[in-house]
């Protein structure tokens, strides 16, 4: 099992609803022939330096990553939604 790992800091004046609506797009994505768990939050603003959303997913394999990360669908959902958001990005896959 692949674990994918995002992590993000926002531009100045972006709205948690504005987050949200992004991260939401994510939790409802569907790539024909692969399983995703996708979980999704904010930064709940407990720690000082920490960054504003994190989403994981867990998929089956690297070859299920690799149709997962080119899907039409999530690359718009980058494009339309995160990129504008977006001040950082990080980004990590490891084997569960």
């Amino acid at each position: 099992m692949i674990r994918n790992v995002v992590v993000g800091t926002v531009k100045d004046g972006v709205t948690t609803e504005q987050i949200e609506e992004a991260l939401a797009a994510i939790r409802a994505m569907k790539v024909p022939g692969v399983e995703l768990n996708a979980v999704t939050g904010v930064d709940l603003g407990l720690r000082d330096g920490n960054a504003d959303f994190a989403i994981t997913v867990d998929l089956a394999d690297e070859e299920a990553y690799k149709v997962y990360d080119a899907d039409d669908e999530h690359n718009r959902i980058r494009r339309e939604l995160f990129a504008p958001i977006s001040a950082s990005i990080q980004r990590i896959q490891f084997r569960l």
